[in-house]
């Protein structure tokens, strides 16, 4: 079996997902005979025809409010947003319409979409294509918001959000759309929503941490095994509903938490996990809870991309802070 990337492993879910179901269909801005900005939808146009592939007019605006449309009518559409950074064009049709319609209705109406954006830094793009904003949504009520990490949760995860009766927001982190290759056999298996990830058991530490930041997590829990210290690793997720028990179990063992993202400090989504940890963990932890983030700017362009992404260096400076705690 031939290892594939974490873009290739989305293309794979959503051709598998439209093989199996007819209501499934995409759309986006160049999805079709581009097959999108960052070949995402590559080939769909030509398997499935200009009826399921449907290149759209430059309105996200429009892709919103016509995919919410769509999904009330049974179809099931995956709408794809070309960067995070024009997703704010959809937020009235999202929190007012998408996330709003089962209870509007009393459960008649249901809205089975998926909301497609490439997010995050490290891709020296310019501003508006590096947003890590994924906090607005995961406040709406009514929204689910994935972010998969590796090729194997892309395929899993996105099958599972098509599958869902209800909106969910995916996000993928595209400074690792081809950073690593993994197996990931064509079999249709959904992973759950909702749930955790453990991806490296440690004992003396845990790292909360989601989309490209568990690779520089990874890494930095490598660097602390070299100092005999063991770092516990969470892949969160699912932001959305949040799997507070799993990341609560660990810290119990823990004692001590560094929570890692590349969203700004302010109201990004680690604030909720520490708060939640504060009310469910405190006399379980041995220190204050760290959090490692982006910086309340803007994000920079390319020169200074750099010193605003965490590093595996301030994640090792985090934990060895919160150690010192005893």
């Amino acid at each position: 079996m031939a290892e594939i990337t974490l873009v290739e492993a989305v293309n794979q879910a959503l051709a598998r997902e439209m093989s199996d179901n007819k209501n499934v269909l995409v759309l986006g801005e160049d999805v079709g005979i581009d097959g999108g900005v960052f070949r995402a939808t590559a080939g769909l146009l030509d398997k499935f025809g200009d009826e399921r592939v449907l290149d759209t007019p430059l309105s996200e605006t429009l892709i919103g409010g016509v995919s919410i449309g769509m999904a009330a009518q049974g179809l099931i559409p995956v709408a794809e947003i070309q960067f995070m950074g024009f997703a704010c064009s959809t937020i009235d049709q999202i929190l007012n319409h998408a996330a709003r319609i089962r209870n509007r209705t009393r459960g008649r109406l249901t809205c089975p979409m998926v909301l497609r954006a490439p997010f995050g830094g490290g891709i020296r793009a310019p501003e508006h294509h590096s947003e890590s904003t994924e906090a607005l949504f995961a406040h709406i009520p009514g929204l689910r918001v994935v972010i998969p990490s590796s090729p194997e949760r892309a395929y899993g995860l996105l099958l599972a959000s098509i599958r869902n009766p209800d909106p969910v927001v995916f996000l993928e982190p595209k400074r690792i759309y081809r950073l690593v290759k993994q197996e990931v056999p064509d079999n249709g298996e959904a992973l759950p929503l909702d749930v955790c990830f453990i991806i490296r058991p440690g004992n003396d530490v845990t790292i909360v941490t989601w989309g490209a930041m568990t690779h520089d997590s990874l890494v930095a829990a490598d660097k602390l095994a070299e100092q005999g210290i063991s770092a516990e690793v969470i892949d969160v997720a699912t932001l959305k509903p949040l799997d507070i028990e799993t990341i609560s179990v660990s810290v119990e063992k823990t004692g001590r938490c560094v929570i890692v993202h590349e969203a700004p400090l302010s109201g990004g989504w680690g604030a909720e996990i520490s708060a939640r940890l504060a009310e469910h963990n405190l006399f379980n932890l041995l220190a204050p809870i760290k959090r490692v983030t982006g910086y309340d700017t803007v994000m920079p362009l390319f020169r200074l991309e750099d010193q605003y992404m965490p590093s595996t260096d301030r994640i090792v400076g985090a934990v060895n802070e919160v150690l010192k705690f005893e």
